[in-house]
């Protein structure tokens, strides 16, 4: 069945060959046309992420605040403390919830002294590390943008999907 589907949809595609835009391969050269198509794109999508994220934490018993970075937290002046520097190790778990409160992954995922500067995280999550205290949980919620973007995991999460992060300091 899939290979019907295969060949069918590749008959269309060599059929209307002249209207098709010709996209480079993965790492290939965008015009700027391209490129500004592309913010405006995820700028819209930010757009309608952040008033169904407001629309979610208007109906929640649980108070959220705005991050500068564009995610909210569940703790009041969590911005406003002081920053974990650079080159601090620091352990942590975290869950992915979808905003049905789904929970994606059946197992968190961890790591164990991690270096700040010398690991590769979620935008979102490794800054709410930089704020959050030993010990401590906060619930994330983050849109598309910060999460996994336009691509999803390759695995569970598809692209363009806000999440919630349920993060804590070991």
């Amino acid at each position: 069945m899939k290979k019907l589907l295969f060949i069918s949809i590749l008959g269309l595609l060599s059929c209307n060959r002249n209207t098709q835009q010709a996209h480079p391969p993965v790492g290939g050269v965008l015009s700027q046309n391209d490129l500004d198509i592309s913010k405006q794109r995820m700028k819209n999508l930010n757009g309608v992420e952040r008033i169904h994220i407001q629309h979610w934490i208007d109906n929640q018993s649980v108070k959220y605040y705005p991050m500068a970075l564009n995610y909210w937290v569940n703790i009041d002046g969590f911005n406003q403390r002081e920053k974990r520097k650079d080159n601090t190790f620091i352990s942590y778990s975290y869950d992915l919830y979808d905003f049905d409160q789904t929970k994606i992954y059946d197992s968190p995922i961890q790591r164990r002294e991690a270096r700040f500067g010398h690991f590769d995280e979620l935008k979102a999550v490794e800054d709410a590390l930089r704020h959050i205290k030993d010990g401590e949980e906060v619930t994330l919620l983050v849109p598309s943008s910060l999460a996994y973007g336009t691509y999803g995991d390759e695995k569970k999460i598809d692209n363009d999907v806000p999440l919630i992060i349920k993060l804590k300091a070991l």
